[in-house]
């Protein structure tokens, strides 16, 4: 039986930067950091009070084959990857706060039918939705 989602890869430029800004940046804790093989590292982040799911953060390679890994590095560098949504209990104070940081947004906290939502690129160009959600009903988007 499934008992919940455990990893997530999120495809980075570059694993030491990318570890570094999800660890100093965003607050995530480094799980694990092993270097397999000369063509793979397994990079693993968490949040500090979720510990059961992590990031793995990964450079398109193997064991993508070629072509796969260039076609990931051609959408990341068109800043279009899709990374991982965010929960915060206070968008706008959080979004303040990562821009102040110096991370990249794409959008501004907005009312949504669902919360308030921002979006924001890591520095690999991967979208990081931020959302402090409410409570919503198919309605609400009518």
């Amino acid at each position: 039986m499934i008992t919940n989602v455990h990893l997530v890869t999120v495809y980075v430029n570059d694993i030491d930067e990318a570890k570094a800004f999800y660890t100093d940046v965003l607050g995530f804790e480094l799980r694990n950091d092993i270097t397999l093989s000369p063509e793979f590292r397994w990079c693993t982040v968490s949040q500090r009070d979720h510990p059961e799911l992590e990031l793995a953060l990964m450079v398109p390679g193997p064991p993508l084959d070629a072509e796969s890994a260039e076609s990931i590095r051609r959408i990341m560098a068109k800043g279009l990857m899709h990374g991982v949504g965010l929960a915060t209990d206070d968008c706008r104070k959080t979004f303040d706060e990562l821009v102040a940081k110096g991370v990249e947004h794409i959008q501004e906290p907005s009312e949504r039918p669902y919360g308030v939502e921002a979006v924001l690129r890591d520095n690999s160009g991967n979208w990081l939705v931020l959302v402090e959600q409410r409570p919503y009903t198919p309605e609400d988007f009518a």
